[in-house]
């Protein structure tokens, strides 16, 4: 018996510590769970970490790379002139054909360069364009949410108009149904319950879809590239100062206002009302979207602005126990930056949820303290006369609304975007700077996992079996870093030549029982079976979603990595297990070759991309599959993102130059797989 047998022999009865869970195993996280901050123990960790989950709010909102940055084709009309300041009529396209409309305040007589501020609404029905009734103001009066009946009829136009009146620029613009924006329905936006089999095809797809989500194309998407491109437009504007940009928002506005606040440089103070907490998330379609929050939550989203001037407020509603559950964690964070000073909350838990005077109060002082705006100070809002609908729309015959809208308009945009990202992705697979830099970060953010953070893995012998020639071992690898287990089957040759063989098989270990492994252990090669999650038993037909009953993708996704992804951490584990484990003098395995077809093709093309060298050679047979061909978005193959990043091709292309056997449609292998693995 070799000396190499018994070392490895040694290693495999390896015990860990007792039996844990697979934390995979408990009901998917909703947008209702908790969401916890843990603030980085130094600057250098922090700068890591930012950099991961502002490439998360990015990669999950379409955004990576930025599509094309098109002409604005901005038009601004129908300029009304108050005292001391003025409101015009703005619309402009953030993409050919997406128009993005709202309204312009501007100081009557800017001194020199202004401030400018980017102010997002939640979901109040026509935001900008609504006045309160008496009845309902005269309540807000007496709660003390309101000091005024005539300005406190809109919470809109009072924040706009006092802005101007303090020498800022503002932009208030509509989220996408809403007010002048009318191209996609409120049913679309935020009402959406089932998938639409019309809409749900291989071309020409609509919103929600599995291709949709497959590209990333979502509404919170859309939204927030009308945020970006929003701020495009005020930096069109001669009087706006570039160095003092700020942006607000409450509820789905407060939502907006971290996230450009988190992706965009830009900003330069930020104000999120109702929404920085570590209770629920955001219940919306139109603030979730695939891939957004796993790992991650709105506080941290917040911390991502740090050290710049962020102010937020509580209410009676998930906010209330900010004050303790991570407002200290930001405020620990931003100390860390040498900067506590500017991280601000108001608290206001006996108000329901809201942006009312009091809150607009708080962020007209913080403003002009940071901004040095030279008001008097707490600025306190004067009343004013607003405006009516017919008074602020921006469409009207001279300037007339966009025909294209609905499903044709919806199938449209989205086949642009498709284009113009499929585009700049095949630039980058072209280079090797492009790889490294758009499409290995991409689609490690799109599994969810690198091969660097593959985890510490323990082992734990389960059975063992002397078959003459070899040993049969069934045991447990623990990966601690994530609470993840995976069951594995061993034949170890005795005569083994340091080789090992990881063989995926669409029914799990049962597969080490094939011909080619037989022929693999017969040649001194040891090879590993996993059951990868949810394999060895009945095979998943269709994966599991959180209870919420509308079938958007995003309210199990944007928190739950997808099983396709889990299975590829399966395999990081066990690669990671095989070339991190030594015992004694015995190194890790010589070499480690991965093999898969069926399904399990995919998975392995998926594990050796982002395991790269770690896995000396790999052969996938993926025969016809495309990611863009899944057309349930509880499909076992289903992955937010698989498409967009040139789907199967983007994989391959993350290979680079290591030994790859890829069969696909119209490309049979060539030769025999055991000879090729074994060369």
């Amino acid at each position: 018996m070799s000396r190499s047998f018994v070392l490895f022999s040694t290693f495999c009865f390896l015990v860990s510590s007792a039996f844990t869970a697979d934390v995979r195993l408990d009901p998917p996280k909703d947008l209702n769970g908790y969401f916890p901050f843990d603030p980085p123990t130094s600057l250098e960790v922090w700068k890591a970490r930012k950099e991961e989950v502002r490439r998360r709010i990015r990669v999950s909102q379409g955004l990576w790379p930025m599509p094309t940055k098109t002409p604005l084709n901005a038009v601004i009309h129908g300029k009304i002139e108050r005292d001391g300041y003025t409101i015009e009529k703005v619309y402009f396209e953030s993409v050919p054909g997406l128009f993005v409309t709202g309204n312009l305040y501007r100081p009557a007589n800017p001194k020199g360069k202004v401030p400018a501020v980017l102010f997002a609404h939640g979901h109040w029905k026509d935001a900008r364009l609504t006045l309160n009734d008496a009845p309902k103001v005269r309540s807000e009066i007496a709660s003390g949410g309101e000091r005024f009946e005539s300005g406190g009829s809109s919470i809109f136009q009072s924040l706009c108009v006092q802005l101007a009146r303090m020498g800022c620029v503002v932009w208030q613009w509509d989220m996408l149904s809403d007010s002048d924006s009318i191209q996609l329905s409120p049913e679309v936006v935020h009402r959406f319950a089932k998938q639409r089999p019309e809409m749900n095809t291989t071309e020409n797809w609509g919103l929600y879809s599995p291709q949709a989500e497959s590209n990333l194309q979502s509404i919170m998407g859309l939204q927030t590239l009308n945020a970006v491109r929003g701020l495009d437009f005020v930096l069109t504007l001669p009087e706006v100062d570039p160095d003092r940009l700020a942006i607000t928002g409450a509820s789905g506005g407060g939502t907006q206002t971290m996230l450009l606040s988190a992706i965009d440089e830009r900003i330069d103070l930020s104000f999120p009302c109702v929404m920085v907490s570590t209770a629920m998330q955001g219940g919306c379609t139109c603030e979730n979207s695939s891939l957004l929050r796993i790992g991650t939550g709105n506080i941290e989203f917040a911390g991502l602005f740090a050290p710049k001037p962020q102010g937020m407020n509580t209410a009676n509603d998930w906010t209330k126990e900010l004050s303790t559950k991570g407002f200290p964690e930001l405020q620990k964070l931003y100390e860390l930056h040498g900067k506590m000073d500017n991280v601000f909350l108001l608290r206001g838990e006996h108000f329901p949820h809201n942006y009312n005077a009091v809150t607009r109060s708080a962020f007209y002082t913080f403003l002009n303290k940071h901004f040095k705006l030279g008001a008097e100070s707490p600025v306190i809002e004067q009343d004013y006369e607003p405006l009516t609908r017919e008074q602020l729309t921006v469409w009207d015959e001279s300037h007339p609304a966009p025909k294209l809208t609905g499903d044709e308009f919806e199938r449209k945009l989205l086949k642009w975007l498709r284009g113009d990202a499929e585009e700049q992705l095949k630039q980058a697979a072209a280079s090797p700077e492009g790889i490294t830099g758009v499409l290995r970060p991409a689609l490690e953010t799109v599994i969810g996992r690198s091969y660097d953070d593959a985890g510490t893995v323990e082992w734990e012998l389960v059975d063992k079996q002397d078959q003459g020639d070899h040993l049969a071992m069934t045991g447990i690898l623990r990966n601690t870093t994530h609470g993840e287990e995976v069951k594995v089957v061993w034949h170890y040759p005795k005569n083994w030549k340091g080789r090992v063989a990881i063989w995926l098989d669409d029914s799990g270990s049962a597969g080490i029982a094939s011909d080619e492994v037989k022929r693999l252990v017969g040649t001194g090669v040891a090879v590993v079976a996993p059951d990868l999650l949810f394999q060895g038993g009945e095979p998943v037909k269709q994966t599991r979603v959180v209870e919420n009953p509308r079938e958007f993708a995003g309210y199990t996704h944007g928190y739950n990595h997808s099983l396709f992804a889990q299975r590829v951490h399966d395999v990081l584990t066990l690669v990671a297990f095989l070339r991190n484990t030594k015992v004694g003098s015995h190194p890790s395995p010589e070499s480690i070759v991965l093999a898969g077809s069926g399904q399990s093709g995919v998975i392995a093309l998926a594990a050796r991309a982002l395991a790269g060298s770690a896995v000396d050679r790999c052969a996938a047979d993926t025969a016809d599959f495309r990611f863009g061909k899944v057309l349930d978005y509880r499909d076992p193959l289903f992955l937010p993102g698989g498409s967009k990043y040139l789907d199967i091709d983007g994989f391959v292309a993350l290979n680079g130059g290591q030994p790859l056997r890829h069969a696909a449609a119209g490309k049979a292998a060539e030769g025999d797989l055991v000879d090729w693995l074994l060369q």
